[in-house]
């Protein structure tokens, strides 16, 4: 047997030298003119925002912590500073129909004034209307036309009373109305007097009263007219007192705004409504019936000329980039808001608020997919407004017909805009699979790398960029010794010593606790000693765990051995994570075997503590067991595998490997050293393939063998493509270079067993027979005799089933 030898102190950590960073303070680096390591990402972003045909919206995709957003922003404010800034959008009243408000768009910055100035001429229309509707011209010009309409009516009915009276009746007023009665000598007859007239009397003076009640009928048709021409008149005069007042009001109105034919049509019809009501506004009992009292407005009654500002642009730059953190529907369409009115909820124009879809039409809107997703009606809500290119405000019980009521409905506003979402890679991917809209609308996806390789150049870019992100923090800048350092950290994160990671989030954290660390020590700058005390810091905080399972493999509650050997018994290695920091602890994994068939029955996925992944590496076993040493036989055993005193969910395949070994172990009853922690993934060749966290792993191992007391022959088995990822604790490298702990890397599962039983695992010859005295031919031979048992069990049955027929 080759001796597999455990891997140099040098290949378990890739270190940095600071002498690689000729700077002495970080204030001495200028800032990274645009990104690092997402060029491709940049490019999607960059050609989405471009692109001016609909559906072309952005999706940005990545690990979150990765500078998504930033970078967004970067390139967002860049475009849209040579952007093209949209109008100001503003509700008006609707004269013709006020459950309707009409859209008003101005440029930038004149819907702010627009709104101020027709304020200030609500403050003014008051007094104005009132002096005018109360000027002694005009008063004595309404007593003149009432006094006319009087004086009329009281000739025409005068003029029939006085001839009436050639026919012996007089007319009389009563409460009940006019009415014609008989008199004699000036007297008007009483009831007995008119009854003891004789029978012809009465009738003539009956027949009297009917001809002149049809004639007093006649003229009373006549008042209605009459009364309607005094209330033209009247309406005139007011019209004529009013006019020159609303004209004085809004010259300089029209003047500013000559330019803006759509304002000029709403001062028009501002005026006409003014003049429509005439006397109306001197009662200040004829408020605005659609007015909210909370609408703010000076005087109430003229709340309907007032301007309600929706988007204000005055201080844009550009085109706009808004940014919505809550988008809820109404957040993201706008609208209605109520107000409590005489126990009634009321809205109003000036009562519609506008919509990150408002504010940011004709730009750009940044949005968290997730939280998108998680709003009701949001994501539906968004998806009407692209396709329709306009937004409607309206509650959801309306956009979803579920609501017959009348409701306000504004005049959609007109939406041309960016969207991009920021999600993670599983959410876009369920969106493409499962919204037919989705890649309709998010053409394009800007995916963002979650790492950059470790080349010398990106080494001193990435410092660059720390050094941004410090002096972006106000923290104190930091030396090359710290550069060093967190470079190699930033490999640790990657879980690649040829790369970096980008997880900026991580990185920008890490500086911030360097710092306290720092200034705690009076120190001006951040140097390695700050790092590492903050990386010491963040791993106390979060030791409770790991330190409480090392406890009871310690103290023997937990069945952990780290020296002496057993058949069908093996430490694996399992990483947990809680609130983002990883831990890695040794498990103690078991198999037993007996004649069967060929079944390997996983325990774990019996219990349903099994995950899918760990039920296909054990279905691997089967299939190895089967190509290499049953090809020409029945697989004639079988088998149980389980991690003992586990009772969480187990998932994964990088034990698939030390259950194999164990499994082995059992088959020939050669034992395994239990000083060795083994992880790894197996195909159904026999190769070992990597595997995550092996960092983790072997620095759990480490710690209970250090706890217990290193003796130079405890080690890890690790597969040889993850050598690559190894960046460990120094005192883990330290303990290698000093001969005291072991890190061996294997390629296939028989140098893991030559490793871990000490027997050669040994190759077939040219007629594919194992030499005697190794693992493979005592495997070869167990499975063969349990083929031979398995074959003689069953026609022993066959013979006894053939006697029974006899």
């Amino acid at each position: 047997m080759a001796d597999i030898l455990p891997l140099e102190a040098r290949w378990l950590r890739t270190g940095s030298s600071a002498d690689a960073f000729p700077f002495e303070s970080s204030d001495e680096l200028h800032d990274l003119p645009g990104g690092l390591g997402q060029d491709r990402a940049e490019e999607a972003l960059a050609f989405g925002l471009a692109m001016r045909q609909p559906g072309y919206n952005v999706f940005v995709l990545g690990e979150p912590g990765g500078g998504r957003h930033a970078t967004v922003f970067r390139l967002l404010r860049e475009i849209a500073r040579s952007g093209v800034t949209p109008p100001d959008l503003c509700y008006l009243h609707n004269f013709d129909d006020a459950l309707r408000p009409r859209l008003l768009r101005l440029p930038a910055g004149r819907g702010a004034r627009l709104c101020d100035d027709m304020r200030a001429l609500i403050r003014e229309l008051g007094p104005a209307v009132e002096a005018a509707l109360g000027s002694d011209a005009h008063t004595a010009r309404v007593e003149a036309l009432q006094e006319k309409h009087k004086a009329r009516e009281e000739g025409a009915l005068r003029e029939i009373g006085q001839e009436c009276a050639g026919d012996g009746l007089s007319l009389l007023r009563t409460p009940e109305g006019f009415a014609f009665a008989p008199v004699r000598e000036g007297e008007v007859l009483s009831p007995e007097q008119y009854d003891a007239l004789p029978e012809e009397a009465r009738q003539a003076v009956e027949r009297s009263v009917e001809r002149w009640s049809d004639r007093l009928g006649d003229l009373l048709d006549c008042f209605p007219g009459w009364n309607k021409a005094l209330r033209d008149a009247l309406a005139r005069a007011e019209n004529d007192a009013l006019k020159p007042a609303v004209t004085h009001l809004m010259k300089a109105l029209r003047e500013r705004y000559a330019d803006l034919p759509a304002v000029l049509a709403f001062f028009d019809a501002v005026a006409g409504d003014i003049l429509m009501r005439g006397a109306g506004w001197r009662d200040p009992e004829d408020d605005d019936e659609d007015a909210p009292e909370a609408a703010g407005s000076d005087d109430g009654r003229f709340h309907r000329y007032s301007v309600s500002l929706l988007v204000d642009h005055a201080a844009t730059e550009g085109a706009p980039v808004v940014w919505e953190d809550n988008p809820g529907y109404g957040n993201l369409v706008g609208r209605l808001e109520h107000v409590a009115q005489e126990g009634a909820l009321l809205t109003h124009f000036s009562l519609i608020r506008a919509g990150a879809l408002h504010r940011a039409s004709g730009g750009y809107l940044v949005m968290d997919a997730a939280c998108l997703l998680a709003r009701p009606f949001a994501w539906e809500g968004l998806k009407r407004v692209l396709r329709a290119g306009e937004i409607r405000i309206e509650p959801p019980a309306e956009a979803q017909g579920w609501s017959t009521a009348p409701a306000l409905a504004p005049e959609p506003a007109p939406c041309a805009l960016k969207v991009v979402l920021v999600g993670d890679r599983n959410l876009f991917y369920l969106l493409d699979e499962e919204d037919s809209d989705f890649a309709d609308l998010f053409k394009v996806a800007a995916d963002f790398d979650d790492d950059l390789a470790r080349t010398p150049d990106n080494e001193a870019h990435y410092v660059r960029l720390l050094a941004m992100l410090a002096r972006a923090s106000g923290l104190l800048p930091f030396d090359r010794s710290a550069a060093a350092r967190l470079v190699e950290e930033s490999a640790r994160i990657a879980e690649d010593a040829s790369r970096l990671s980008l997880q900026t989030r991580r990185m920008a954290d890490l500086l911030r606790e360097a710092d306290y660390h720092a200034r705690r020590a009076g120190l001006a700058r951040i140097g390695r000693a700050a790092i590492e005390a903050a990386l010491a810091a963040r791993s106390r905080r979060s030791e409770r765990y790991p330190l409480r399972v090392r406890e009871a493999m310690l103290d023997g509650t937990t069945l952990i051995s780290t020296s002496g050997v057993r058949a069908g018994q093996i430490n694996g290695l399992v990483v947990v994570e809680f609130a983002g920091e990883r831990h890695g602890h040794p498990v103690r994994i078991t198999a037993t075997v007996r004649m069967g068939d060929g079944d390997v029955v996983d325990i774990e996925r019996e219990t349903e503590l099994g995950g899918a992944i760990h039920s296909k590496g054990v279905l691997i076993l089967s299939a190895f067991l089967a190509a290499r040493y049953a090809r020409h036989q029945p697989l004639s055993l079988s088998a149980s595998l389980v991690f003992e005193q586990s009772y969480d969910p187990v998932e994964g395949d990088s034990a698939s490997l030390a259950e194999l070994c164990a499994l082995l172990s059992a088959l020939t009853q050669f034992p395994i050293g239990q000083r060795y922690a083994i992880t790894g993934s197996v195909n159904q060749f026999g190769e070992v393939q990597a595997i995550g966290g092996v960092n983790e792993k072997i620095e759990g191992f480490f710690d209970l063998c250090a706890a217990r007391g290193l003796d130079g022959s405890q080690g890890v088995v690790i597969p040889a493509a993850s050598v690559r990822h190894l960046m460990l604790r120094e005192e883990v490298v330290e303990a290698a270079r000093e001969g005291r702990f072991h890190v061996h890397a294997v390629s296939t599962v028989d140098q893991a067993m030559e490793i871990l039983t000490g027997v050669p695992a040994g190759e077939a010859d040219a007629k594919g027979v194992m030499p005697k005295g190794t693992l493979n031919h005592k495997i070869a031979a167990v499975l063969a005799e349990m083929a031979a048992a398995r074959h003689a069990f069953a026609d022993a049955g066959e013979r006894l089933r053939g006697r029974g027929r006899h």
